[in-house]
């Protein structure tokens, strides 16, 4: 059985699909600097998300979502951004590595942040 499997990864790295494929594709980095997955936000305060990106060979810029909305485009690959007034409960709050016609390029960094 393990050997089935090992001859299966051999394969898809030889055709260059699969693993190979998938590790091509998703290069560059997105790292949230601030806020830390788990902070707990005062709704009644601004709050910035502080971030850092490199876009490696296929993204141009990114995109700002807070539960799956997008809420701004930002072109800066590095720095502080006011994030939107957000209501309680808990936020997913995402920060995706885009191509020039704002596809998606797999590189992404999501946290979840508790307002309050």
């Amino acid at each position: 059985m393990r050997t089935h499997w090992f001859r299966m990864l051999l394969m898809a790295m030889v055709l260059g699909c699969g693993v190979g494929g998938a590790a091509q594709a998703a290069d560059g980095t997105v790292t949230i600097l601030s806020p830390a997955d788990g902070a707990w936000l005062d709704a009644m305060e601004k709050a910035n998300i502080r971030f850092a990106v490199q876009p490696g060979t296929s993204g141009d810029h990114v995109q700002l979502f807070v539960d799956d909305c997008e809420v701004a485009v930002l072109f800066e690959l590095s720095g502080d951004h006011a994030m939107p007034a957000l209501i309680p409960g808990p936020r997913d709050v995402c920060i995706k590595l885009v191509d020039k016609g704002n596809a998606p390029v797999g590189v992404e960094k999501c946290i979840t942040v508790m307002v309050d």
